[in-house]
């Protein structure tokens, strides 16, 4: 079910369908503590996600950094 629910994830974020962190906080026009505790709570699911994916993928060292860095800031719309 996990597998499932990832592989959609990313099919998604690969398809541009899925909205970074930064375009959802605009569109529903946070700001202040709320967007702060918004931000922080999206960037900790982007990390897991990206974990899953890492882990998933088997990756180690320097390509696991490169792939998680990419991956949250990709998620986060930094």
């Amino acid at each position: 079910m996990k597998t499932i629910l990832l592989a959609a994830a990313f099919s998604l974020a690969a398809t541009g369908a899925y909205a970074s962190c930064k375009s959802e906080a605009a569109s529903k026009k946070l700001a202040g503590a709320v967007l702060t505790s918004f931000m922080k709570k999206c960037e900790t699911d982007a990390s897991a996600k990206c974990e899953a994916d890492s882990s998933a993928r088997k990756l180690a060292g320097a390509a696991k950094s490169s792939h998680m860095k990419k991956c949250v800031s990709d998620a986060v719309g930094s």
